[in-house]
């Protein structure tokens, strides 16, 4: 009778330790897809704001095209625009943001030579592409804004038990934000 009484405590504790680590295997598992469920939504997101600064670089060198018929623009611009749109492909994040803050330089000085030609100012083809940059423009606020909430979130994955535990042991580091600077915060003027 003691036998069995001491067969059966050990099968429950050993039932009770292969149950706890089935939970923490399942808990580690579980955090691991967490974290690679993040990452694939971020890369995915910045694969959008790519799409977008692209979109806008195209938009950029139509305008550049209906500008140069009425000012004699710097080819140098059309240059800069082509290099930053081959840039784009391979870019992370950091890289993103030197993108954004050159594209938007190319963008302003594109608006100030615009300025400058009334006729240029009541182009219909001119003000149609100034309206589509102003809607790219809102697209990669929100795919910004996307990116970052996600970056959020994995980042606090990061930093926070048990989930530090798996990125420790994994080597996940933390994403970069994007972080367009003070010129995200003033929408260039596309207006005339």
């Amino acid at each position: 009778m003691v036998t069995t009484l001491v067969d059966i405590i050990s099968l429950v504790l050993i039932v009770v330790v292969v149950l706890i680590v089935i939970g923490i295997v399942a808990a580690g598992v579980g955090i691991y897809n967490r974290f690679f469920s993040l990452k694939n939504s971020a890369e995915a997101t910045v694969g959008q704001v790519k799409v977008a600064m692209k979109k806008r670089l195209d938009m950029i060198e139509q305008l550049l095209g209906a500008v140069k018929s009425y000012a004699a623009f710097e080819k140098e611009t059309l240059t800069e625009v082509t290099a930053m749109r081959s840039r784009i492909g391979n870019a992370g994040p950091g890289d993103l943001n030197e993108l954004e803050r050159e594209s938007r330089s190319v963008l302003g000085r594109l608006l100030a030579v615009a300025e400058n030609y009334p006729d240029l100012k009541t182009s219909q083809t001119v003000q149609n592409l100034m309206g589509a940059v102003q809607g790219v423009e809102d697209e990669i606020a929100r795919h910004r804004y996307t990116y970052n909430n996600i970056a959020q979130q994995y980042n606090t994955m990061t930093d926070t038990i048990p989930s530090n535990l798996v990125a420790g042991v994994m080597g996940f580091k933390k994403l970069e934000y994007l972080e367009f600077g003070e010129e995200i915060e003033r929408v260039p003027t596309i207006a005339f």
